[in-house]
C-alpha cells in the first residue's frame, strides 16, 4: 500500500468529486481513478459509491479516511525525525482568524510534502509588498488585484452579508436587498485600509457610499450599532463565531459574493501555487 494512494483518497474523500481532487492534486483524474481502485482492490472493500451525480463514502470508507489521515500525518512525522524538516511556510494574511485558515494548515501539514506555517499578520499593501521582495511566501488577499509584480490566483468565493443593527428596519428579513436599504446608511472602512476588499464589496452590491469613511472597522462596526439606519458589508466567513447584543448579519437577495486571492512571488513553480490553491479551496 502506497502513501500516495491514500493521500489521493484522503483528496477525494474531502472533495467527493473526482475532477476537483485531480484539480487539487494537479494530476490527471484517470490516475486518481486508478489509485483508488488499486487501493480498493488491495483493502478488498469498496471505499467510495460512485455515480454519474454523485460520489460517497462508503461506511467503509469513512472507516478508513480516519485512518488514512493518521497515517499520513505518521509519515510527515518519520520525515521530520528522518532528517526531512517540514518547510517553513510564511503566509500573510489579516488579524480575523478563519476556519478556512485553520482548516488549510492542516491540510498543509499532512501534504506529500509537509509544510509548517507561520502566520504574519500585515496590512494588505504590505503583506503585497512583502510578497514580491521574498519575504513572504504566500498572501491571502479578498479582493481583485490586479499586479504585474506577483502571482495572483483566486482560490474561494464567499457571500456578502449585510450587518445591521438590531432595530434596523430590516433586521427580522431572512436576506436583504437594496430595497430594505438606504445608501446613505452605509458605511465602511477607508478604502486605504483595505483597497482590494473595499472594491470588491461595492463591485458585489453596486451602492454609492454617502458619509465619510467611518474609519477602521471597529469604528464602522460602533457606529452602525448606534445607529438604526446604518448598515455596512462584510464577507461572511470573516463574521464566523461573530456575536454581539447591537449587532446582526443578513445574507443578500439577491446572492453577492467576493472572491479571495492567493498571492505569491514570481519565482514560485506551478505545482506549488496550485498546492496553495487547493489547501484553501473549497
Amino acid at each position: 500500500m502506497e502513501l500516495r494512494a491514500l493521500h489521493y483518497f484522503v483528496t477525494v474523500a474531502e472533495e467527493l468529486h473526482f475532477g476537483r481532487a485531480a484539480q487539487r492534486l494537479n494530476i490527471v483524474q484517470s490516475a486518481v481513478s486508478q489509485q483508488i481502485s488499486r487501493l480498493e482492490r488491495e483493502l478488498g472493500v469498496q471505499l467510495l459509491q460512485r455515480t454519474s451525480r454523485r460520489v460517497r463514502l462508503t461506511p467503509a470508507g469513512a472507516r478508513v479516511l480516519d485512518a488514512a489521515r493518521e497515517t499520513l500525518a505518521t509519515a510527515a512525522r518519520v520525515r521530520v525525525v528522518a532528517g526531512e524538516p517540514a518547510a517553513a511556510l510564511r503566509i500573510g494574511t489579516a488579524s480575523c482568524a478563519m476556519w478556512r485558515l485553520d482548516r488549510a494548515l492542516e491540510r498543509l501539514r499532512v501534504s506529500e510534502r509537509p509544510a509548517e506555517p507561520e502566520l504574519v499578520d500585515l496590512p494588505v499593501a504590505a503583506r503585497l509588498a512583502a510578497v514580491r521582495d521574498g519575504e513572504l511566501d504566500v498572501a491571502l488577499v479578498r479582493g481583485v488585484i490586479a499586479s504585474s509584480a506577483v502571482t495572483v490566483a483566486r482560490a474561494w468565493s464567499e457571500p456578502v452579508h449585510a450587518v445591521l443593527a438590531r432595530d434596523h428596519a430590516a433586521a427580522s428579513e431572512p436576506a436583504v436587498g437594496l430595497r430594505h436599504l438606504d445608501p446613505r446608511g452605509l458605511r465602511l472602512p477607508a478604502r486605504e485600509s483595505d483597497p482590494p476588499l473595499h472594491d470588491a464589496l461595492l463591485a458585489a452590491v453596486p451602492v454609492a457610499p454617502v458619509r465619510r469613511p467611518a474609519g477602521d472597522l471597529s469604528n464602522v462596526l460602533f457606529e452602525v450599532g448606534r445607529d438604526p439606519e446604518a448598515w455596512t458589508l462584510m464577507p461572511a466567513e470573516q463574521l464566523a463565531g461573530f456575536r454581539s447584543e447591537r449587532l446582526l448579519h443578513v445574507p443578500f437577495d439577491p446572492p453577492a459574493t467576493v472572491d479571495s486571492h492567493v498571492v505569491t512571488s514570481l519565482a514560485t513553480p506551478e505545482s506549488c501555487v496550485a498546492s496553495y490553491v487547493a489547501a484553501f479551496a473549497d
